[in-house]
């Protein structure tokens, strides 16, 4: 995985609006069996290609858990980082991701509540330049103060 910055903690203290982190990744076979085996989701249209060419997608089609799991690499490894706690998560997806396609998931801050420690921000993965899935997230952010 490619990504814009090392991995650690911003604290709340330290977060702006419009701050934003991405990782970038290439979805291969073996993420999406790897995928199947560990969430129990063996759907065909993930795994066997005979199955999902006769689908609505033509071919097989990555597991849309998979590719939200990216936007939590990038709240838990980056932005806010380690130490963030997940409260709610919005997904929306747009268009299937296949094996090979190359994801950028990217979070990008868009309220902060530092009473409250709480974040929102906006979700997205895009496949060359087109949306595949959109949301928002609710975190629990780490703060210099209390962890």
């Amino acid at each position: 995985m490619l990504d814009n910055l090392p991995r650690g903690t911003i604290f709340i203290e330290d977060l702006e609006i419009g701050m934003s982190r991405y990782v970038r990744k290439t979805v291969s076979d073996q993420d999406i069996e790897m995928f199947a085996a560990v969430s129990t989701d063996h759907n065909p249209v993930h795994l066997d290609e005979d199955y999902a060419k006769d689908t609505m997608f033509g071919g097989r089609i990555a597991h849309g858990m998979l590719t939200a799991g990216l936007i939590s690499a990038v709240i838990g490894e980056q932005l806010p980082g380690h130490g963030t706690i997940y409260m709610g998560q919005s997904l929306k997806f747009l268009a299937p991701v296949r094996p090979d396609d190359t994801v950028v998931a990217t979070v990008t801050v868009t309220d902060i509540d530092l009473a409250k420690r709480r974040v929102r921000l906006d979700c997205k993965c895009t496949v060359d330049g087109k949306k595949v899935l959109a949301g928002e997230a609710t975190v629990l952010a780490p703060s210099r103060k209390l962890d």
